[in-house]
């Protein structure tokens, strides 16, 4: 068994480690570990939001519910009667529009209608300031 006291030369220049320096290594590591350390309760707070409350409706009839149907020739029928032209059409929208519960306006176009006369009688539900319309019977428009 051998020991080894000092340098083998007489040299007296102490001998040259060849090892890596690990102190760089170990601050970088802990300046990361404290990054981490901050950013981790950032990410778990919640944002507590006020939602204003909701007043029940007061209205608890449903409103009335006006069927447009738009032939195939251009003929428009208000809930199953003829409309004589646009003149007596845009009449009863006005007085549905200025009612203090506009009725809802189902528009039913037929399959064959071109697509002008649609869009008059959307126009001028628009123009008179009706709110509700919905157009139905799209079943009809897949094939």
């Amino acid at each position: 068994m051998s020991m080894n006291v000092g340098s083998t030369g007489g040299s007296g220049e102490p001998e040259l480690l060849m090892d890596i320096n690990t102190t760089p290594l170990i601050d970088v590591m802990l300046v990361l570990l404290i990054m981490l350390i901050i950013t981790i309760p950032i990410q778990t707070h919640a944002v507590k939001l006020n939602m204003p409350v909701v007043n029940p409706p007061t209205q608890l009839e449903p409103p009335e519910v006006v069927t447009i149907e738009v032939d195939f020739d251009g003929t428009i029928l208000w809930n199953g009667q003829v409309v004589q032209g646009k003149p007596e059409l845009e009449q009863r929208m006005h007085a549905a529009a200025i009612l203090p519960i506009q009725p809802e306006i189902h528009l039913r176009p037929n399959k064959l209608v071109k697509y002008q006369y649609v869009a008059m009688v959307m126009a001028a539900a628009q123009r008179l300031g009706l709110m509700k319309i919905g157009v139905i019977g799209n079943e009809q428009f897949i094939n």
